[in-house]
C-alpha cells in the first residue's frame, strides 16, 4: 500500500472514530504532498516501511505533527483553520505548515504514534469486575502488554458510570477526577470491585507521563475535546501515582515475570496493542502465558484480559481465567476502539 491510500484509509477509519476534523486533516495532506517538492515530500514519498494505520502508521505520524503545532501556537493560522473543523481553507493551511515547519515534521514523523487511549480503561475496569465477581476476595497484580505511558495502569484509580438507565457502578477511586462514562449496552456493569496489588507494563518504547505528555495530548484527535480532557485527568492522576513501565520485549518480559514467585493472583491485559506485536512475539506471550496457567491455583490465578482488533465491530473483549481447576474463556462483547460505547454480553466458551 502507498502513502496515498494509507492517508485514505486513515481518514475513513477517523470518520468512523468521529473525528471529521482528522479525516479533512488527512485529505488535505493527501493533496499537498503530492505537491510538495520539498523535504516533507521527498520523505513521505520515499517512506521505507508499510506507511498504513495497521503498521507504521504514517497518516498518525503526520497528523501528530500537526496537531502539535496547533497545541504549542506555532501555527495559529492551522490553528484557527482547526477551529473552524477545517471549513476554512484547509489546505493552504496545512500546505504552509508543511513549508514553514518541515523541520519539525520531519523530526515528528520518525516516532511511532502513541495515543495511551485512557477511554479503554472504561473496559480494564468492567473486566476486573468480572474477575472479581468470579473469584471474590482474590487480590491480583496488574501486567500490561504494550502499555505506552502506563496510563492504564492506573485504571483502579478512574471511575466508571454508565449512562444508559442502570444505576450507575462507580469502580477506583468514587472521587476520582477521572470519571469514563461510555455508552453502555447489552448486560448492567458487574458491581464487584477487584482488590489490586502492585501494576507494572512493558512497551519498547515507553513514554513518560511528566516528560511525554504533550507528545500523548498531540496524537489526539484535535476534534474530540472529551479525549483530551480524559487524557490531561489521567496526566495529573500519573504525577501523584507514576505507573511503571519497563523497556523490554513484551514476551520476554512476561515470560520473566510469571515465572517470578508472587503473593496474588495475575491479571494480564492489553487494549489494542496486540496487532502491533511480530507475530512471533505474539506467540510467545501465548506460550508464557499457557505455562503459567498450569502452574496457577486457586489462591494465585492467572487472568488474561484482551480488547482486540478481530475484524468486527469495534474490538473484541476476551477474558481468560486459570485458577488451579480449569482453564475457563469468556467472550465478553465488544467496545469501541476508543471505548466510546461497550457493548456488554459476557458467554462461556
Amino acid at each position: 500500500m502507498g502513502w496515498q491510500e494509507a492517508l485514505a484509509q486513515q481518514a475513513r477509519a477517523c470518520r468512523a472514530l468521529g473525528s471529521g476534523l482528522t479525516a479533512r486533516v488527512c485529505e488535505a495532506l493527501t493533496r499537498v504532498i503530492a505537491a510538495d517538492q520539498g523535504p516533507v515530500g521527498r520523505r513521505v514519498k520515499a517512506w521505507p516501511g508499510d506507511p498504513r494505520p495497521a503498521a507504521n502508521s504514517l497518516p498518525l505520524r503526520l497528523c501528530g505533527a500537526l496537531h502539535a503545532l496547533v497545541l504549542s501556537g506555532a501555527a495559529p493560522e492551522l490553528a484557527r483553520a482547526y477551529a473552524t473543523g477545517g471549513a476554512a481553507d484547509l489546505d493552504r493551511e496545512v500546505r504552509q505548515a508543511v513549508q514553514m515547519h518541515g523541520s519539525h515534521i520531519l523530526d515528528w514523523i520518525e516516532h511511532a504514534p502513541q495515543t495511551n487511549e485512557v477511554g479503554r480503561s472504561a473496559v480494564l475496569i468492567a473486566g476486573a469486575w468480572f474477575v472479581a465477581g468470579l473469584l471474590p476476595g482474590v487480590r491480583f497484580d496488574l501486567l500490561e502488554l504494550g502499555a505506552s505511558a502506563g496510563l492504564n495502569l492506573n485504571f483502579p484509580r478512574y471511575s466508571l458510570a454508565d449512562e444508559t438507565g442502570f444505576r450507575p457502578t462507580l469502580a477506583g477511586d468514587p472521587g476520582s477526577d477521572l470519571r469514563l462514562r461510555p455508552i453502555w449496552r447489552g448486560s448492567p456493569p458487574p458491581p464487584a470491585a477487584l482488590p489490586v496489588g502492585a501494576a507494572r507494563g512493558v512497551d519498547l518504547h515507553p513514554l513518560d507521563p511528566a516528560r511525554d505528555g504533550f507528545r500523548l495530548m498531540a496524537y489526539v484527535w484535535a476534534d474530540q475535546q472529551d479525549r483530551l480532557a480524559r487524557l490531561r485527568a489521567a496526566l495529573a492522576i500519573a504525577a501523584a501515582h507514576p505507573p511503571q513501565v519497563d523497556r523490554a520485549d513484551a514476551a520476554d518480559w512476561l515470560d520473566a515475570r510469571l515465572a517470578e514467585p508472587g503473593p496474588h493472583g495475575r491479571l494480564v491485559y492489553h487494549t489494542v496493542a496486540a496487532q502491533y506485536f511480530p507475530s512471533a512475539t505474539r506467540a510467545r506471550i501465548e506460550t508464557a502465558l499457557l505455562r503459567a496457567g498450569a502452574q496457577a491455583d486457586a489462591a494465585r490465578p492467572l487472568a488474561h484480559l484482551a480488547m482486540e482488533n478481530d475484524g468486527g465491530d469495534g474490538a473484541g473483549l476476551r477474558l481468560r481465567l486459570w485458577d488451579g481447576n480449569r482453564s475457563r474463556d469468556w467472550d465478553l462483547g465488544r467496545a469501541d476502539f476508543h471505548a466510546r460505547w461497550i457493548d456488554w454480553r459476557p458467554r462461556e466458551n
